[in-house]
C-alpha cells in the first residue's frame, strides 16, 4: 500500500515559481508510483477552483482569497479546519514552505497521531530572519519583543515536527543552529525534469525556437529566469547589462519572469530602467510564461546575481539545458556547481565581479560550451526528479 500524504505550500500551480514547480512535481511524483497525494493551498485568485484535480493530484484552494500579499497569514487560521476535516485522506503531513503552515500542520499532526514533516523553500524560516522586510514595511524589526515571543513560541511548537527536510547545507545548518537535532535532518535537493530540460539544440533547432519565440536571430542571449524581484540581484545585473551594451553591440539580455505576488517585486522598475537608458533594443522581459524551456534552450548563457538564495533550481535547470551559468555565492547556490567547471561563482551585489564573469564566457565560446556539457552531466547524476522522488518515498514510508 502506497503512502497518503498531505501536502501543504502557500501558493500551488498555476502559479509558476520555483518553491511551486519543485510541490508539484514531488506530488505527481509520488502519484505515478502509486502513492495517494492531497494538496492545501491558498486560492490566491478568485477564478481559481475551491477543488480541482492536477495531475492526480486533489488540490483544495483555502481562504483567505486575492493577490494581497499579507493574506497569506490567513492560513494560519483556515487550513487547521481543513487538516481536521480532511483527516481520513492522509497518513502525513509534508510541509513545502513551513514559515506560515508549518504550525496548523504540527498541531494537526500532534492532535491526530500523525507524522508530520517540514522543508524550508527559503532561509531563515526557522530563524525568523525571512519576515525581516516584511516586518521593516511595518516599522518593526527582528528584535520587537512581539515577534519575538512568536517566534519563540512558534519554533517550540514546529521542533515537535518528526522530521526536517534540509535542501542544502546552508538550510541544514539553519536548523541545526535553533535547535534541531541533527538525526531529525535529512538531506534532499530540489530536484529537476532532465527530460523536459533537455540538452542545448542544435544551431538550426536554435534559430528555429528564436524565430517562434521573437528573439533575436543573431548574437549570444544571456537569459534569466524566475521572479522579478529585487533580492535576485537584476537591477545589478541591469547596470551591468548597460555597461555590456556600451561595448558590444551583439548581445542580448532575456528576461523571463514576472514580479508576481512577491512583496519585493520590482518589474517596474527594472522596466522603467531599461526604457530611461536605452536597452529597449538589448533587452527582452517576457513576462509570465508557463514553460521556461524552450527559452533555456534558445540561449547561450544563464546568469543568476541572487542576493539571498536558498537552493536556486533555475540555475539547475539552465544546466540541464546544457547551458554554463554564472551565480553568486550565496545560500544553496554554493552547493550547485564546481566553479571553473560548471561555471562561475561571483560575490553577491558587486558590479565588477558580475561582468568579468559574463564577459569571459562571451569572449570563450569553447570554455562556455564545455562547461555546459559538464553542468548537465552534473545535474543527471545528482539532481534528476526521479532520483530525489524516490529520496521522499523512503522518507515518508514507516519503517
Amino acid at each position: 500500500m502506497g503512502v497518503r500524504v498531505c501536502l501543504c505550500t502557500e501558493t500551488y500551480y498555476p502559479l509558476v515559481g520555483g518553491g511551486e514547480t519543485q510541490a508539484r512535481a514531488l506530488a505527481e511524483g509520488l502519484v505515478a508510483l502509486g502513492h495517494q497525494v492531497m494538496v492545501l493551498t491558498r486560492r490566491t485568485d478568485n477564478r481559481l477552483a475551491h477543488q480541482e484535480m492536477i495531475g492526480g493530484v486533489m488540490v483544495h484552494r483555502l481562504p483567505p482569497v486575492g493577490h494581497k500579499h499579507s493574506r497569506k497569514w490567513g492560513l494560519l487560521l483556515t487550513s487547521l479546519p481543513h487538516l481536521w476535516r480532511e483527516r481520513g485522506r492522509y497518513d502525513l503531513i509534508f510541509v513545502a514552505g513551513f514559515r506560515l503552515m508549518g504550525v496548523p500542520a504540527v498541531l494537526a499532526a500532534r492532535l491526530l497521531g500523525k507524522r508530520c514533516i517540514l522543508k524550508a523553500d527559503s532561509t531563515g524560516e526557522m530563524s525568523g530572519d525571512f519576515f525581516r522586510a516584511g516586518l521593516a514595511q511595518r516599522g518593526w524589526r527582528l528584535t520587537a519583543w512581539p515577534f519575538r515571543l512568536f517566534l519563540w513560541g512558534r519554533n517550540l511548537l514546529l521542533r515537535r515536527a518528526d522530521g526536517f527536510v534540509a535542501i542544502s547545507t546552508t538550510l541544514g545548518d539553519e536548523l541545526v543552529a535553533q535547535g534541531i537535532p541533527q538525526a531529525a535532518i535529512h538531506a534532499i535537493p530540489n530536484s529537476v525534469d532532465t527530460e523536459r530540460f533537455g540538452p542545448s539544440v542544435d544551431a538550426a533547432a536554435k534559430q528555429a525556437l528564436r524565430h517562434q519565440l521573437g528573439l533575436p536571430q543573431t548574437g549570444p542571449i544571456i537569459i534569466y529566469t524566475g521572479r522579478l524581484v529585487s533580492y535576485k540581484g537584476l537591477p545589478l545585473l541591469l547596470q551591468v547589462w548597460r555597461q555590456i551594451s556600451q561595448e558590444r553591440a551583439a548581445p542580448h539580455l532575456l528576461l523571463v519572469g514576472e514580479g508576481g505576488l512577491d512583496m519585493h517585486n520590482c518589474e517596474a522598475d527594472l522596466r522603467a530602467y531599461v526604457a530611461a537608458q536605452g536597452l529597449a533594443a538589448r533587452v527582452t522581459f517576457t513576462g509570465a510564461v508557463q514553460n521556461v524551456a524552450p527559452y533555456l534552450q534558445a540561449a547561450d548563457l544563464f546568469v543568476l546575481p541572487s542576493e539571498d538564495e536558498a537552493f536556486g533550481i533555475a540555475a539547475l535547470e539552465a544546466m540541464a539545458c546544457g547551458l554554463p551559468v554564472v551565480l553568486t555565492a550565496v545560500g544553496g547556490l554554493t552547493d550547485l556547481i564546481a566553479p571553473g567547471t560548471h561555471g562561475f561563482l561571483v560575490p553577491a551585489r558587486a558590479f565588477t565581479p558580475l561582468y568579468e564573469a559574463i564577459v569571459r564566457l562571451l569572449d570563450d565560446e569553447v570554455a562556455a560550451a564545455n562547461m555546459g556539457t559538464a553542468g548537465r552531466k552534473h545535474v543527471i547524476r545528482h539532481y534528476d526528479t526521479s532520483a530525489v522522488v524516490q529520496k521522499y518515498v523512503e522518507l515518508f514510508t514507516p519503517i
